[in-house]
């Protein structure tokens, strides 16, 4: 049986937006998105992290503070073992990570965050908090907020997720 109040609903909520295509909103939010990022990464490197790319933030939330296995990064990252891999070797390579030994299992490496790794978190941290105060101080506490909000009713409890660089194609 069709609900016709919903119907209707659904019908002067899309006359209420025809002015706009609907493409925009998708851009919109990633060019919001790409905005916090890159401002990001340029505090991060005026605060001593110039190499640190998005897709390093990405694999270092997905090692974590209790470290993972490549093939765990590879998972929780969407990407193969291999793309896992490499990534790792960048950010030992940079001194954001180390393999060690597995205490728990001789034959697994993990991959560890360096204390250099963990205060780039802090500081991305400490930096997406300023950035979400600039976006208030412009907008408006009560927008940032309502806007939050609403992101929350329509993006699935399971959207925190980590895969992004695999989702777009890259790791």
């Amino acid at each position: 049986m069709v609900d016709d109040e919903n119907v209707n609903q659904v019908v002067e909520s899309r006359n209420a937006l025809s002015d706009v295509p609907g493409y925009e909103l998708p851009l919109l939010l990633f060019a919001g998105f790409r905005s916090l990022i890159d401002r990001l990464h340029a505090e991060l490197a005026e605060q001593g992290h110039p190499d640190v790319r998005p897709a390093h933030g990405f694999a270092m939330q997905a090692i974590g503070a209790g470290g993972a296995t490549a093939s765990e990064v590879g998972r929780r990252l969407g990407v193969s073992k291999q793309a896992a891999g490499k990534t790792v070797d960048r950010l030992v390579t940079l001194g954001y990570a180390e393999r060690t030994d597995d205490p728990a299992d001789a034959r697994r490496k993990l991959v560890r965050l360096t204390p250099h790794g963990l205060d780039a978190l802090a500081r991305s941290a400490a930096i997406f908090d300023e950035l979400r105060a600039e976006w208030a101080g412009a907008l408006g506490a009560g927008r940032v907020r309502e806007m939050e909000e609403s992101l929350r009713a329509v993006v699935p409890a399971d959207a925190f997720r980590l895969d992004a660089a695999g989702w777009f194609g890259g790791a």
